[in-house]
């Protein structure tokens, strides 16, 4: 696995859209990146899906996944330039892929634009390991694409910040919100957090749900392993609810509401903390 120190990841804003840019350096000449980029024989080899285009811009292009674990999604180049940049859409996102010559061989450079900000951790583990498998074929050895165990996903998201969450004022209080995309299913993360207690309405909640630093009431509503709410003093609440994520795992979306005294800085950095430790253990499940 290549060491994410050693290459240039940046994320930025653009109208609205998260913009994901990796540069990578390869000891192969432009033309040889490009065959590896634009043919779908040698896409199959590196590529998330398999891939049919016409290599002219305004064609369509198609993505099939292998055994169908995914539906069949099309785009269209938008650009082509050999062998210097070729783009396309896929479904609502944008990928654009140029090549410079870079001492004796190439610099590569994917920027992937899209609209989903806290699956940027997902976007850039997976491309990172399709880039090796890349570099791999270019090598002319074989082929073997790793699978992530969550930690490479988990240090995207310390190297994007992407678990800092935040305090905004509500009608009558405040909100603390934090979304996270998670490496394992609604259905582990539950197991995870209820720790054997099943949550039940009216019962305690279980001490998995809590941060330590919240005074915890009863269970208000429970739809395992999607969602549960309980009360939290004084006067207000805390969500936890499991959406559908990139594929890697749930997306949490972590919700706590209190009146306007609340300490919003506070009650935000236990949860960060709670939230960190479940992220490590989901990696250990």
């Amino acid at each position: 696995m290549m060491n994410m120190d050693q290459h240039s990841d940046t994320l930025t804003t653009v109208q609205g859209q998260t913009a994901l840019r990796m540069e990578r350096k390869l000891d192969h000449a432009p033309d040889k990146v490009w065959a590896a980029l634009t043919k779908p024989s040698a896409l199959a080899r590196w590529f998330p899906a398999e891939v049919e285009l016409d290599l002219r811009p305004g064609a369509t292009i198609t993505f099939r996944f292998p055994g169908g674990e995914a539906p069949e999604m099309t785009g269209v180049v938008t650009d082509v330039e050999a062998p210097t940049l070729f783009a396309f859409t896929w479904g609502d996102q944008h990928l654009s892929w140029s090549i410079a010559p870079y001492a004796d061989g190439s610099l590569l450079t994917l920027v992937h634009t899209f609209g989903d900000h806290f699956g940027s951790a997902s976007f850039a583990s997976g491309w990172h390991l399709c880039i090796n498998a890349l570099g791999q074929l270019l090598d002319g050895g074989p082929v073997r694409p790793s699978r992530d165990t969550g930690r490479l996903h988990e240090a995207y998201v310390r190297r994007f910040d992407l678990g800092r969450g935040g305090v905004e004022a509500v009608a009558g209080g405040k909100r603390i919100r934090l979304e996270r995309q998670l490496v394992r299913p609604a259905e582990t993360v539950w197991e995870v957090l209820s720790n054997g207690v099943e949550p039940v309405a009216g019962l305690p909640v279980p001490e998995g749900f809590t941060s330590g630093k919240v005074a915890a009431g009863p269970v208000t509503e429970v739809r395992a392993p999607k969602s549960l709410t309980y009360t939290a003093e004084p006067h207000g609440s805390v969500t936890w609810e499991m959406r559908e994520g990139t594929g890697h795992g749930a997306r949490l979306v972590l919700t706590q509401t209190g009146p306007e005294d609340l300490d919003g800085t506070a009650a935000l950095a236990a949860w960060q903390e709670r939230v960190e430790r479940l992220a490590e253990a989901l990696i250990e499940s």
